[in-house]
C-alpha cells in the first residue's frame, strides 16, 4: 500500500509540473516550440482504430461519456443556431444531440476516417470539416455553442485552444466539454512504474500526463470565460487482466502519444506490471481501471448575462439568515 501511494503521488507531481510548465510557456510573449504530445502519432492512432473491423467493440467508454455530456447540453434551455463538435471522433456526442437543441452542427476531427463514420440524429443538419482541434479555424463570433468530448486532453496548447474557442463564440455563447483528469488510469500507471523500478531501477513515462482539475478552471478564467461550472466523475471498469485494458485503450485510440514515450514496452516489464496490478488491485476476479472525467462549462461574456451586485449593496445580513428561514417555515405551516 505504501508503494502504491508513493508512486501515485510522485506521478501527480510530475504530471502537474509538466502541464503547468507548458501552460506558462504558452502564455508567455515568446513563442514556445516545446510540445508534449505528438499530434501526428495521435492522428495515426485514430486512423488505425477507425479502420478496424471491430471498432464498435471499443466505443463503450466514449459512448457513455458522450451521452452524459449531451444531458448537460439539454439542461441549457436554449436553441443553438450554429454549434461545433471539436474532436468528434465517431460521433459519440453528435448521435445524442437533438435537432430541438441545435439547428446546425459542424463535426471536426483530425482523422478523416473517424470523421466519415460520425453521424447525427434525425433532423439535425450537420457538416463535416477535417480540422485539428489544436488549431481550430472558425470565424470570430460565429458559433453559439462549442462542445468537445474526450479530445482536449491530447491538446498541447490548452491556453491557446481556449482562447481560439472563446473568439469563435458569439457573446453569451457557451463552451461545454469533457476530458480525462489526472487520476485516470492511476492503477495502470502505478503498476508500470513499480515494474520499471524493479527491473530497470527507473521510471519511464508509459502513460501520458493528464490535466488536473485545479488547472482547468485557471486556464478557462485566463481565456476570458465566465460563470464556470467544473466538476468531476469517476468510472471504474473491470477487466480480466491488465492486457485486456491495454488492448482496449489501443482500440479507443487512447494509447500513449507523448513525445518522450518509450519506443517499445519490454515483455518482462509487462509481465511484472501485470502481476503487480493483480496483486494490488484485484477485485471480483478481475482488475479495475479508473477513468476520471472532468466536465466543464464556460460562457463568453455577454450583455444579458447575470452579474453580481456591487460590493456593500446587500440589504440583509447573513447573521439574520437563520431567523428568516425559521420565520418562512412557520408561515408555511400556518397556511
Amino acid at each position: 500500500m505504501y508503494l502504491k501511494c508513493a508512486t501515485r503521488s510522485a506521478y501527480e507531481k510530475y504530471s502537474s509540473f509538466q502541464m503547468v510548465k507548458f501552460a506558462i510557456r504558452c502564455s508567455s510573449s515568446r513563442p514556445s516550440h516545446q510540445l508534449i504530445f505528438d499530434r501526428k502519432a495521435k492522428k495515426f492512432q485514430r486512423e488505425r482504430a477507425a479502420i478496424r473491423e471491430d471498432v464498435e467493440l471499443y466505443d463503450y467508454l466514449k459512448e457513455e461519456i458522450g451521452f452524459r455530456l449531451s444531458d448537460r447540453i439539454f439542461d441549457i434551455k436554449r436553441e443553438f443556431e450554429n454549434a461545433a463538435d471539436l474532436g468528434c471522433s465517431r460521433g459519440f456526442l453528435s448521435r445524442h444531440v437533438l435537432a430541438e437543441s441545435v439547428k446546425h452542427l459542424t463535426l471536426c476531427d483530425m482523422s478523416p476516417t473517424m470523421l466519415s463514420q460520425a453521424q447525427g440524429t434525425p433532423g439535425l443538419r450537420i457538416s463535416k470539416k477535417e480540422m485539428d482541434e489544436e488549431n481550430i479555424e472558425f470565424a470570430e463570433n460565429s458559433l453559439d455553442l462549442v462542445m468537445s468530448s474526450l479530445s482536449l486532453h491530447w491538446v498541447n496548447d490548452l491556453p491557446g485552444c481556449f482562447s481560439r474557442i472563446i473568439k469563435s463564440l458569439k457573446p453569451d455563447g457557451v463552451f461545454i466539454a469533457s476530458m480525462f483528469g489526472g487520476d485516470t488510469l492511476y492503477e495502470l500507471r502505478s503498476s508500470l512504474q513499480l515494474a520499471d523500478l524493479e527491473r530497470k531501477g527507473g521510471i519511464a513515462p508509459h502513460i501520458s500526463p493528464f490535466t488536473q482539475i485545479r488547472d482547468v478552471g485557471a486556464l478557462l478564467n485566463r481565456a476570458g470565460f465566465t460563470m464556470l461550472t467544473i466538476d468531476t466523475d469517476e468510472l471504474v471498469i473491470g477487466y480480466p487482466s491488465m492486457f485486456e485494458l491495454m488492448w482496449d485503450l489501443k482500440g479507443m485510440a487512447e494509447n500513449n502519444a507523448a513525445f518522450n514515450r518509450p519506443a517499445h514496452l519490454d515483455r518482462d516489464i509487462m509481465l511484472a506490471a501485470s502481476a503487480i496490478y493483480k496483486e494490488l488491485y484485484t477485485k471480483d476476479k478481475g482488475v479495475p481501471a479508473t477513468f476520471q472525467i472532468i466536465y466543464l462549462v464556460g460562457w463568453k461574456p455577454g450583455p444579458n448575462q447575470p452579474v453580481p451586485l456591487a460590493r456593500g449593496s446587500g440589504e440583509v445580513s447573513l447573521k439574520d439568515l437563520g431567523k428568516m428561514i425559521e420565520s418562512s417555515s412557520k408561515n408555511k405551516k400556518k397556511k
